[in-house]
């Protein structure tokens, strides 16, 4: 039987909050229309841990500690150091057409970041595009191609396997990793029909829960496809998930009464809600 269960509000005042990581005891976030990485602690004190000049988005930890933060607009990956100071650690923009998105960092060589693909707000109709992967000295190579908005990745706990939501077509994909951190082996994990796969995050029994951008839940998708667990949000859609907490067992979400820029910030509906779960999370991120 399917469960279904609502959500807890921990942290309301955000702009549009994006990209949950569970990291040294610690919640970080990026709010994307406020330009800032937030690190919160388990009762919902919030602390500025970057702020950057234009969107951030994606997160991760290099083997020295240094954030990994993803420059939306810019299309690059900034490394912020102990001073705070975002400076540029690859540029993707000859790669990335639209805005650079969402990524997953396992320390210490596997870097793999997604794009939307195309210009969302102009208008302009979904293209395939790429992801790609980012060195540990900055370079940048393709990964895969051929994706519609790769958005939310997570990497097995055996770093082989490499996950992907393409927002756009209703899927999860998936990719076997070679030792040498090249993609192979694309492989369909989850279709979900009417439901738009945003941010995701892997369980221990190697379920993937799912942030669904277009409907206020979040989805625990069994190997095979099928869908076993629902997590809904009160008043808000839900664009990202993590399980984090000392036990890895509460599924932090990033939910929003809206995407559009001007309407979030001048909203300020943002949220982080949790919900307790019965399997613990596993993999990066």
């Amino acid at each position: 039987m399917l469960a279904e269960r609502e959500a807890e509000v921990l942290v309301t005042g955000l702009c549009y909050p994006e990209c949950p990581r569970w990291h040294d005891g610690n919640l970080w976030l990026s709010d994307q229309y406020d330009r800032t990485v937030w690190r919160i602690d388990e009762q919902g004190a919030k602390t500025v841990a970057a702020r950057l000049d234009g969107p951030p988005s994606g997160l991760g930890w290099l083997d020295d500690g240094d954030l990994l933060v993803v420059s939306m607009h810019d299309r690059t990956v900034r490394r912020v150091g102990a001073d705070g100071t975002p400076a540029v650690f690859a540029d993707l923009s000859t790669h990335h057409r639209g805005p650079t998105n969402d990524m997953v960092v396992v320390p210490p060589d596997l870097v793999y970041v997604g794009n939307i693909g195309f210009d969302f707000y102009a208008g302009e109709e979904p293209a395939e595009t790429v992801v790609l992967r980012v060195g540990p000295d900055g370079t940048v190579d393709v990964a895969a191609d051929g994706l519609v908005c790769p958005n939310g990745m997570a990497v097995s706990p055996g770093r082989d396997r490499l996950y992907v939501a393409e927002s756009l077509a209703g899927r999860i994909t998936t990719f076997t990793i070679a030792p040498d951190g090249t993609l192979h082996d694309r492989e369909v994990f989850a279709e979900l029909p009417g439901r738009r796969p945003d941010g995701i995050c892997l369980d221990a029994e190697g379920a993937v829960w799912a942030a669904c951008a277009r409907t206020p839940e979040a989805v625990r998708i069994a190997p095979g496809g099928e869908v076993v667990d629902v997590v809904r949000s009160r008043d808000n859609h839900v664009y990202a998930c993590a399980l984090g907490g000392a036990d890895r067992r509460t599924l932090f979400l990033c939910t929003a009464p809206t995407d559009v820029p001007d309407e979030a910030v001048a909203r300020r509906g943002g949220q982080v809600e949790t919900c307790r779960v019965d399997v613990p999370g596993a993999g990066w991120p």
